[in-house]
């Protein structure tokens, strides 16, 4: 049987082994969903590469501590949400959201794992207000709607109380309605 047929599980551990064609597999499955969450969160094609890599890197040197209470995609995705949000507080800018393309179409794979349309003149829409909006606010409602992270990720992922994330992801959702005009 050849490694693309393999479920993840058959592929995890043959990377526990340093199985590299295994290793490929996984970083081909997952590669497009990681990047399109990182350049989300980091606002540069460049950049969430690097954090993409690096994400990939630190979930194979670490696989040992998988332990499979949740998906591996979403395992891994919240290396990357966490490489990501660090890479973006070290390069301290803000960059627009349209000098960049988000890749794919929609679509969830086996793992719950979402990629956002970029066609839709909705979602363009919306997402074109939520680059106005403080950086802050623009992260936080990413995580929460787009990344679909509930308040308490949110508080681990950002380091933050629960009470000041209730109130950060309500501030965001009023500004964000005020310039939707809601």
């Amino acid at each position: 049987m050849s490694l693309t047929k393999l479920p993840v599980e058959n592929l995890l551990e043959l990377c526990l082994q340093k199985n590299n064609l295994a290793q490929l597999e996984i970083y081909n499955r997952y590669e497009r969903a990681m990047f399109n969450t990182s350049v989300r969160i980091v606002k540069d094609k460049a950049l969430a590469e690097d954090v993409m890599q690096e994400s990939f890197l630190t979930a194979f040197n670490k696989l040992e501590t998988f332990k499979g209470t949740a998906t591996f995609g979403a395992w891994l995705k919240r290396i990357v949400v966490n490489n990501s949000i660090s890479a973006y507080h070290k390069s301290n800018k803000y960059v627009p959201l349209d000098e960049y393309s988000i890749k794919g179409e929609m679509y969830s794979d086996e793992d719950g794992i979402a990629e956002i349309s970029n066609k839709s003149p909705k979602v363009q829409h919306l997402l074109k207000i939520m680059k106005t909006l403080h950086p802050k606010y623009d992260q936080v409602l990413t995580l929460h709607f787009i990344e679909g992270f509930d308040y308490e990720e949110i508080c681990d992922i950002l380091n933050i109380t629960n009470a000041n994330c209730r109130t950060m992801i309500s501030r965001a959702k009023e500004s964000l309605r005020k310039k939707l005009n809601l």
